[in-house]
C-alpha cells in the first residue's frame, strides 16, 4: 500500500547530469507537504514504465522532474490510461530547456515550482497525438519540429561543453551551416483544407517556446483547444540568419516567409525522408524512412496543476 499520494519521479542525467543534485535539495520542501514517493530514471522510456506503475497503484499526483523528455515520458505514461483513471501532473523544471514547464507557466526555481505544485490550482491542457506511416503513435504536449529544428534537437544531444540556450544556439548555427535542405511538403489541415510548399521548416505547436528560448508561437496557449503550425519556405542561409532574432524575440510571424496555421488536425505528405523532433525528443532522425504524418489534437486530456 502506497504512504503518500505524491509520486516524484526525477531524471538524474538532465542539465548534463546537475538534476539529481537539484532535486536532492527539494526534500525539505516535499516534507512540508506530506512527502512524496521517489523514483529515479536509469534509462529510456523508463519514465514512462515508472508512471504507468505509479497509476495503477493509486497515486493522486504524478510530478515529472527532469527536462522536457521526462515530462514527454511521463505524459505518454499518463495517455495510456482512460481519462478517469489518469491522476493529475505536476511539473519540476530540471533540464536544459524546461520548454513545456514555461508553457504552464511554471516557476524556473524548481523549490518555487514545487511549492506552486502544491499549492496551485488544476487546468484541462491540452494533448497531441502524432502518428506515421509505420502506424507508430506517440503523444505530444509541446511542440513538434520536422526539418530544421528537428536537425537542430539532433545536433544538441551531441554538444557536451555547453547547456541550455547556448546549446540550441550553436545547434541552430551547425544547422544552418549543414543542412539547409527544404522538402516539397503536401499538407491537409482539418481534414479539408489542402496545400504544397517548398518548406524549410515547420514547428507544430502547444507551448510557445522550444530549444530554451525560441518563441514559435508566443501566442500559444495549451488550454485553448487549438494547435498552431509555423511554417518557414524555402529560403537563403543568409535570410535563416536574418530570422534568427525575430525567433527568439517572437517577431517573425510578420515575415512573409513564415506562415501560420490553426488546426486541430495535420496530416503531411513529403516525397523525401522526414527528419522530426517531438518535445525535444528525436523521433526520427538521419536513418529516417517517415514520408507521412498524422496529428491529432486531444483536448482537455491531463489535468496539471500550476
Amino acid at each position: 500500500m502506497k504512504k503518500h499520494t505524491t509520486k516524484f519521479i526525477v531524471n538524474p542525467n538532465a542539465n548534463l547530469g546537475q538534476a539529481w543534485r537539484l532535486a536532492a535539495d527539494l526534500r525539505p520542501v516535499m516534507a512540508e507537504f506530506g512527502g512524496a514517493d521517489w523514483a529515479g530514471t536509469v534509462y529510456p522510456t523508463h519514465a514512462i514504465e515508472l508512471t504507468r506503475q505509479a497509476v495503477e497503484d493509486g497515486y493522486d499526483l504524478i510530478i515529472a522532474a527532469g527536462g522536457d523528455g521526462t515530462v514527454h515520458e511521463v505524459i505518454n505514461g499518463l495517455m495510456s490510461f482512460p481519462k478517469e483513471k489518469r491522476p493529475r501532473l505536476g511539473v519540476v523544471p530540471l533540464g536544459s530547456g524546461n520548454d513545456f514547464s514555461h508553457a504552464l507557466g511554471i516557476d524556473t526555481d524548481p523549490a518555487k515550482a514545487l511549492r506552486q505544485i502544491f499549492t496551485g490550482e488544476p487546468h484541462l491542457i491540452d494533448i497531441g497525438t502524432l502518428e506515421d506511416n509505420r502506424g507508430l503513435l506517440e503523444y505530444w504536449n509541446n511542440t513538434i519540429g520536422i526539418g530544421f529544428d528537428a536537425i537542430v534537437t539532433i545536433y544538441s544531444h551531441n554538444m557536451p561543453i555547453v547547456r541550455g540556450f547556448l546549446m540550441y544556439f550553436a545547434a541552430v548555427i551547425k544547422t544552418i551551416l549543414l543542412n539547409h535542405h527544404p522538402r516539397h511538403i503536401e499538407f491537409t489541415i482539418n481534414e479539408t483544407e489542402k496545400w504544397s510548399e517548398d518548406v524549410l521548416m515547420l514547428t507544430l505547436c502547444n507551448g510557445p517556446r522550444e530549444g530554451g528560448g525560441f518563441n514559435i508561437y508566443p501566442d500559444a496557449s495549451i488550454e485553448d483547444g487549438v494547435f498552431n503550425s509555423v511554417t518557414v519556405k524555402e529560403i537563403s542561409r543568409l535570410m535563416m540568419l536574418r530570422l534568427l532574432p525575430e525567433f527568439m524575440r517572437g517577431t517573425h510571424l510578420g515575415f512573409p516567409q513564415v506562415r501560420s496555421e490553426p488546426f486541430q488536425t495535420l496530416s503531411l505528405h513529403t516525397d523525401k525522408p522526414l527528419y522530426i523532433h517531438c518535445d525535444g525528443e528525436v523521433f526520427a532522425g538521419f536513418t529516417s524512412n517517415i514520408h507521412d504524418l498524422k496529428i491529432e489534437l486531444v483536448p482537455q486530456a491531463l489535468e496539471a496543476i500550476f
